[in-house]
């Protein structure tokens, strides 16, 4: 015990330094600042390709970036060696500052305007796409959080959403970023194809903004896919699909409420740390809804913010689209892809029904 006792005394100046505040920093920054300095040319990047193709959200753009990173021979070692620290940081901190951000896109003075009827719709839209996803996950096998995963990402707000669910969950890295992978798939795929069954399917403008609302993914997936319908079809998608990003917080807060009730199952009450209830970014995140909603926010303020979040959700898809290896979606014979597209079809089926029920 003694000897114990007198050991930090015999650590050498250097390590004992890397204890204080600026050496912790010091050592943080030299362990992460590669990750994120390629985050950094991957984001503008991002901006870029979108510049040039409206029609490719940047978000996309940046996961496919964090794909290619990872599996192209030189950039890979890259990623998997100085890297990955900073790559690891944007994937998860800098997810959930975007997440808190999206709070100040959503006024529930909008969603209100919709209508009960219509609020009932998309609320039952989601319910049943997340339910009907989880349960293609099981039949499938997808390993780990994977099912619930993606069951939260395709029925609500695509990569935000997983962020949010594995960081309450405290999934593993493996569990996240095929779910992540996926979204960025099928969300794409939406983009092309459904603005092409506008006519067969008989939908006028609105109709379409609230199809494309209540069944594509993520929020930049929504506005590329509802503008090729005309500004009418844009703004009533975006609403709806705010309304689903609204169900994120109570389902957080489900999963956080489930996941403690496991937890002191399989561990005692003595056992590993719980998880939060609601973690603290998800308060962050109603705390803006709660903000945008009561107060007039300037429209500068507005603008400011919303480039913010691109940015920093720019580079945290990135950063987890660089965890993924192509091999990893073929796994079991493509069972990732195949329990994906069969969630695509269901989730646009259920808001097509949706549409058609708000019509009669």
């Amino acid at each position: 015990m003694g000897h114990r006792a007198h050991e930090p005394a015999l650590q050498p100046p250097a390590e004992a330094g890397s204890r204080t505040p600026a050496g912790r920093t010091r050592t943080w920054a030299a362990g992460h600042w590669a990750g994120l300095a390629a985050c950094a040319v991957a984001v503008p990047l991002s901006f870029l390709v979108h510049l040039l193709v409206p029609s490719i959200p940047v978000m996309t753009t940046a996961v496919v970036l964090g794909i290619l990173a990872a599996n192209l021979p030189g950039a890979s070692r890259l990623v998997e060696g100085p890297w990955r620290k900073g790559l690891g940081f944007a994937g998860k901190k800098l997810m959930r500052a975007g997440i808190v951000l999206l709070g100040l896109k959503l006024s529930i003075i909008d969603v209100l305007d919709l209508g009960w009827a219509t609020f009932g719709v998309v609320v039952l839209v989601v319910l049943l796409a997340f339910g009907g996803t989880y349960l293609l996950g099981k039949a499938f096998r997808l390993p780990g959080d994977q099912p619930l995963l993606v069951a939260t990402g395709f029925s609500i707000c695509g990569a935000s959403a997983i962020g949010a669910m594995s960081a309450v969950r405290r999934s593993r890295d493996e569990d996240t970023v095929i779910p992540v992978a996926l979204v960025t798939l099928c969300g794409t795929l939406a983009i092309a194809v459904l603005p092409l069954l506008m006519v067969p399917l008989r939908l006028d403008p609105e109709a379409f903004g609230q199809w494309v609302g209540a069944s594509v993914h993520d929020v930049g997936q929504v506005v590329a896919t509802a503008q090729t319908a005309g500004t009418s079809a844009l703004a009533i998608a975006i609403v709806i699909k705010l309304t689903r990003v609204l169900t994120l917080a109570p389902m957080v807060a489900a999963a956080g409420i489930i996941g403690r009730r496991k937890g002191r199952a399989d561990d005692g009450e003595e056992g590993l740390k719980l998880p939060p209830i609601v973690p603290l970014f998800i308060i962050g995140f109603v705390a803006l809804v709660a903000v945008r909603s009561i107060f007039d926010v300037p429209a500068e303020v507005l603008e400011v913010a919303t480039i913010v979040q691109d940015v920093v959700l720019a580079a945290a898809l990135f950063g987890l689209g660089s965890a993924v290896r192509i091999s990893q979606l073929f796994a079991s014979r493509g069972a990732s892809l195949l329990m994906a597209l069969s969630s695509w079809a269901l989730i646009a089926g259920l808001g097509y029904a949706g549409v058609l029920l708000l019509q009669m």
